[in-house]
């Protein structure tokens, strides 16, 4: 398969200049708002029942990045995260892994240790997470130390005051230069915070800015602001890779983080994926949830499938 690097190359002319790549972000047909929150509204009307709906649930708890990303974060909260990522239901061991565990950059080692041998991914926020509002070398060097400490992703925002000034080659050399650090050793995360975007034009503008520049995964939000991640912006952004695919050959993955709460919502999400872009996308290297709060209903849900009784919050453990 192509890679992100070839499909950075193929659009070398679109990104010369500013004025090149605005005429081309600008040049992106315009979303129908109505159009798009309806299709998502009726999709999310599926009704997944039974075996498919035990399947779901295991595939979404596959896809978390189990994340904690608060001041008062310590080591013995991370270390207990990380338990919880490898064993999310200690009852019952046929339940999936998550996928990551997401943490500040200073916090990188600490949940390295304790993930070793369990396949799940240790990921970190950086370039100065949420705001993204510091100077380029800044941004590289928290990218570096978070790599250095053994971080296998990095989970990046860009300068949204940059962007929704028009200054997209400044955001776009901003991304090509971390994805440049991270290299093979750590696939790259866009955030977009999409609830700062103001429009759904400029999450498709930023979506394909994103992709261009490199990243691996473009995601939906920091989770820190008061609009998230959304049904009807996610499903943009898996038209977004889609379209992005079927120019360039190259797979790019999808994160909706931030409100996302409970089972059902999470497999609306699911069924916009399949529908949208399909089953190549319906596995963990490919759609994650930033999610702190979800696994516990998962969790909840998966043992009234199994028991036919709802256990309720005291049979999980307290993130």
């Amino acid at each position: 398969m192509p890679t992100t690097a070839s499909a950075a190359s193929a659009f070398a002319d679109v990104t010369a200049s500013d004025g090149a790549l605005r005429r081309f972000l600008h040049g992106l047909p315009g979303v129908d708002a109505v159009g798009l929150e309806a299709r998502a509204a009726s999709l999310g009307t599926r009704s997944i029942k039974t075996t498919s709906k035990a399947y779901a649930i295991d595939l979404a708890i596959s896809m978390i990045d189990l994340t904690t990303l608060e001041g008062a974060d310590t080591p013995g909260k991370v270390r207990a995260l990380a338990a919880k990522a490898v064993r999310p239901d200690p009852t019952d061991r046929t339940t999936p892994t998550t996928a990551a565990v997401c943490v500040y950059p200073d916090m990188v080692a600490t949940a390295k240790a304790a993930l070793a041998g369990s396949g799940v991914k240790v990921a970190s926020v950086a370039t100065a997470f949420p705001a993204g509002r510091a100077a380029l070398p800044v941004k590289l060097a928290d990218t570096a130390d978070a790599i250095a400490a053994g971080a296998d992703e990095i989970d990046m925002v860009i300068d949204r005051g940059a962007f929704l000034a028009g200054h997209y080659l400044q955001v776009f050399e901003q991304i090509a230069a971390i994805k440049a650090e991270c290299g093979d050793r750590a696939r790259l995360k866009v955030i977009f915070e999409t609830g700062e975007l103001s429009t759904y034009d400029n999450i498709r503008r930023a979506s394909w800015l994103g992709m261009m520049a490199g990243a691996d995964f473009i995601k939906t939000s920091t989770g820190k602001v008061a609009v998230n991640a959304t049904p009807a912006n996610t499903l943009l952004m898996l038209e977004a890779v889609r379209d992005f695919r079927a120019q360039t050959g190259v797979q790019i993955g999808v994160k909706p983080a931030g409100g996302i709460r409970n089972t059902k919502e999470a497999i609306k999400f699911l069924v916009l994926v399949n529908e949208t872009v399909g089953e190549d996308w319906l596995d963990n290297h490919w759609f994650r949830f930033g999610a702190s709060s979800l696994l516990n209903d998962l969790l909840m849900q998966r043992q009234k499938l199994a028991t036919g009784r709802y256990s309720g919050p005291d049979y999980v453990t307290v993130d």
